[in-house]
């Protein structure tokens, strides 16, 4: 067996826990994969552990925990009983608000930090949010957290409600509303070869937000929807909004007072994001000319 080092990350064949596991290398550490997969530095099972991975537990001075929920909330008494107090726990979760109440339940008195990179890994950090959520807070989180702004990543800090709202509105409806699109193009008879090559950048632009989507791990997406305690009201927001849609296109100043509406989702930023989209757009464009000349 490798040696143990100062930090584990389990699940660390996977993406998220992977993209850790090479920043924290890259800063200089060393990094134990604790994982189920076949060929990880320690192979085993975080929520029903064998002698090796409690004696890694034991060692470790930061163990980050790149896991599903489920196997996050099961892990939480091995992590009580064997590592250290002085020891900072990290989880990635995308819904922070049963992971508090579990961490709290728990009795365990060492800091223990919720992060949630608001990004598919492949990206890396830099220029993004990995949202910070100290349940039990101290100077290892502030000094970790330090260590994820070096990497280029904004680390906001919020409470688990705060997160859980926020999420729902900038992952769990921006999700929904993408596949509500794709599922609504599926009922409307147009070919989606024809439809990709006549239409206009919007079209193309939420049609990559689909593909980015179906093309990535369900169970990332549907742990957002399912998981998270405010995401139905997103969706139900959706819903209403669609319909809002539909009762305003009778009538032109309806229509009119219903975009001006929209616009208050942008606060005073509209202008800002309209050059963004003009300037996604031209690339958009240059992509698409590049494609038909080969």
């Amino acid at each position: 067996m490798p040696a143990q080092g100062d930090v584990i990350v389990v699940g660390g064949a996977g993406a998220v826990g992977s993209m850790f596991v090479d920043l924290l290398r890259d800063d200089g550490r060393s990094v134990t994969v604790l994982d189920r997969t076949r060929g990880s530095d320690l192979v085993g099972d975080i929520s029903c552990p064998d002698g090796p991975v409690r004696g890694a537990l034991a060692q470790a001075e930061l163990i980050v925990l790149a896991v599903a929920e489920q196997t996050a909330l099961a892990a939480l008494p091995t992590l009580t009983r064997a590592a250290r107090a002085d020891t900072l726990i990290v989880d990635t979760l995308s819904v922070k608000s049963r992971i508090a109440v579990a961490v709290e339940e728990s009795g365990r008195a060492g800091e223990f930090l919720g992060l949630n990179p608001m990004f598919r890994p492949s990206l890396g950090p830099r220029g993004r949010a990995v949202i910070a959520v100290p349940y039990v807070d101290g100077p290892r989180c502030r000094e970790f957290l330090d260590e994820v702004r070096s990497w280029g990543a904004s680390t906001p800090v919020m409470d688990p409600d705060r997160h859980d709202r926020l999420a729902a509105a900038t992952q769990a409806l921006t999700h929904a509303s993408v596949l509500a699109f794709g599922l609504a193009l599926t009922e409307l008879d147009v070919a989606p070869e024809l439809a990709l090559d006549v239409g206009p950048p919007p079209h193309r632009t939420l049609s990559a937000l689909l593909a980015r989507i179906v093309t990535g791990e369900p169970e990332v997406y549907w742990d957002v929807q399912s998981g998270n305690p405010y995401a139905a009201t997103a969706r139900k927001a959706l819903t209403a909004a669609a319909a809002r849609l539909e009762a305003a296109t009778g009538n032109f100043d309806d229509f009119s007072d219903l975009v001006a509406s929209a616009a208050g989702a942008l606060g005073n930023q509209s202008e800002e994001l309209n050059e963004v989209a003009t300037t996604l757009f031209e690339d958009l464009g240059s992509h698409e000319a590049e494609r038909n000349r080969e």
